[in-house]
């Protein structure tokens, strides 16, 4: 599985080279790097797959976090080039939303400190927009995770796969 962390966040104007530069090296060549050096391992084995954690700002851009609204797509773009490229070595991706995380953590903390708000609060209309009312665990991404690598999913490659509560209501 390939998980980079979060790139630097903030908005447009907000951002420097610095900044870009590391989230370039940090998100993008990271699993391009990573991809690169796993292929010949894969290659060799029965039923390989890859599963690239990527953010629900695939599919709705993220106030904020536009490092990650840029870059996050891009490797949606390389996950559906790499299906017929790769093959029969499998990839897919996971498009997280919000999970109790020190990221997403910090993340309600920029934003209560911003907004004047408390961290609870920012929590609580964070939550409000998921449909099933809550922040996810790492254990339910990571069972979907271990159901892409898996046999089970045998049949499964190219897919970009939300795992957001149904925080996301774009269509596919």
């Amino acid at each position: 599985m390939v998980n980079s962390g979060g790139p630097p966040p903030g908005a447009f104007e907000q951002l420097g080279e610095d900044e870009w530069e590391l989230a370039i090296a940090g998100t993008l060549q990271s699993t391009l790097r990573l991809v690169r050096a796993a292929l010949p391992h894969l290659r060799d084995g029965v039923d390989a797959a890859i599963v690239v954690n990527l953010s629900s700002s695939v599919r709705e851009p993220i106030p904020g976090l536009t490092t990650s609204n840029v870059l996050r797509p891009g490797l949606v773009g390389l996950i559906k080039s790499l299906t017929a490229e790769i093959s029969p070595i499998r990839i897919n991706g996971l498009a997280p939303g919000r999970f109790a995380t020190d990221r997403v953590r910090q993340l309600d903390t920029t934003r209560a400190q911003a907004g004047g708000a408390s961290v609870e609060e920012v929590r609580r209309q964070a939550e409000a927009r998921i449909p099933l009312g809550r922040y996810g665990s790492i254990e339910e991404i990571g069972r979907v995770a271990a159901f892409l690598l898996s046999p089970a999913a045998s049949y499964v490659t190219g897919a970009i796969v939300p795992v957001d509560g149904g925080m996301v209501r774009s269509l596919p």
